[in-house]
């Protein structure tokens, strides 16, 4: 039976700035220092959490237009409270903070709602595998030659990871020799992935892509941006065949990711539940790519994904994104830690399982 009072009585919103441990850098852009805004939710005597690694406007947009249009509101309710908090911010523009601001609070709710049925956010969801692969993310264009080798080796030596990601497009001169030394330092028992976040045109895209093949790279995401849908298909059909073209994980709704697969732009579709409007965008995303079919791959933020991704079909791996991990650790008791190369949801705790650190997560706070 569900709880009486299931009526949102509080909405709660903090920023938090984080440093990294070392300069970092892609292919694009570099930083020092990562933001999550955290959301919480209260109804019928519990808490849901979720969050968005986005700028701390999100957090306004939060307090002082989604929290508003959801108070009072039938927590369990939230495909109601998704399309209201869509709505409100239509003259503001969906696309980018806005839609990180919605993420987590949709991800908040379902988190809440969960709670309150004393269940497992995985099993609420429907659970089609138990555990879920992971795939070490980082290789930063700021390391040095051998932090590149010694993370990529512990991630698939040590925790075992079958997939390892490392960023290009800085130095381009430099790329094969970095991927070169990646590949040596994996060994032959892993797939090696290179993400160019953009940062080449159509031209020096292909001729990368040549060269990655060289070194064993089977992925290589965001050769070129991913607004150019054109492009992308050009390279997807021209590629080496044991190459997959991936991108999408700046869709913000689920009509970015259509228009991506019928214009038949990528091998994989990546999605971020951060950004594409919460586990309810995340959930879209997962049926047009079981629809179209087209395998489907989280981007960054493993412990937010892993309940939803026990329920993606035609799921294939979350990023291990090194700054989140490290981060979802410091922040979050219950965040999950990686065995033989996957990760688990907690089915003893109810929710996604995270219960912020308060104490440990005061001193980022903004």
């Amino acid at each position: 039976m569900l709880r009486d009072g299931a009526l949102i009585e509080k909405v709660a919103v903090r920023a938090y700035t984080i440093p990294t441990d070392s300069p970092e850098a892609d292919g694009t852009i570099a930083w020092d220092r990562t933001t999550i805004v955290i959301v919480e939710v209260e109804a019928g005597g519990e808490r849901g959490l979720g969050y968005t690694y986005a700028s701390a406007a999100a957090a306004q947009v939060v307090r002082d237009v989604l929290a508003p249009t959801i108070l009072h509101q039938d927590v369990f309710a939230i495909p109601k409270l998704w399309k209201a908090m869509i709505a409100i911010v239509r003259n503001m523009g969906l696309r980018g903070v806005c839609a990180n601001a919605i993420s987590a609070v949709d991800t908040a709710l379902w988190d809440c709602k969960a709670r309150l049925l004393n269940v497992p956010l995985a099993r609420l969801f429907g659970m089609a595998r138990d555990s879920v692969a992971v795939y070490g993310s980082g290789g930063f264009t700021t390391y040095s030659d051998e932090r590149l080798a010694t993370q990529l080796h512990d991630w698939v030596h040590e925790d075992g990871c079958r997939w390892v990601k490392m960023k290009i497009g800085t130095e381009r001169q430099r790329d094969p020799q970095r991927m070169r030394i990646a590949r040596e330092a994996i060994g032959d028992n892993a797939h090696l992935i290179s993400d160019g976040n953009g940062a080449f045109d159509l031209k020096t895209a292909l001729a990368m892509a040549d060269q990655a093949a060289d070194c064993g790279v089977v992925w290589f995401e965001e050769p070129v941006t991913s607004d150019e849908l054109e492009g992308l298909c050009f390279l997807k059909n021209r590629v080496a065949a044991g190459m997959q073209i991936a991108a999408g994980e700046y869709g913000y709704d689920p009509f970015y990711f259509k228009r991506m697969m019928d214009a038949d732009a990528v091998d994989v579709i990546q999605a971020d539940a951060t950004r594409c409007l919460g586990y309810s965008g995340f959930l879209e995303a997962a049926t047009l790519a079981d629809a179209y079919p087209m395998p489907l791959s989280a981007h960054c933020a493993p412990a937010l994904h892993l309940p939803v991704c026990c329920a993606a079909p035609r799921f294939k791996h979350i990023e291990w994104f090194y700054d989140h991990a490290r981060i979802e650790k410091m922040f979050f008791d219950g965040a999950p830690e990686i065995r033989h190369g996957e990760i688990a949801p907690d089915l003893s705790r109810p929710g996604h399982g995270l219960t912020l650190k308060r104490a440990d997560a005061e001193r980022f706070a903004l």
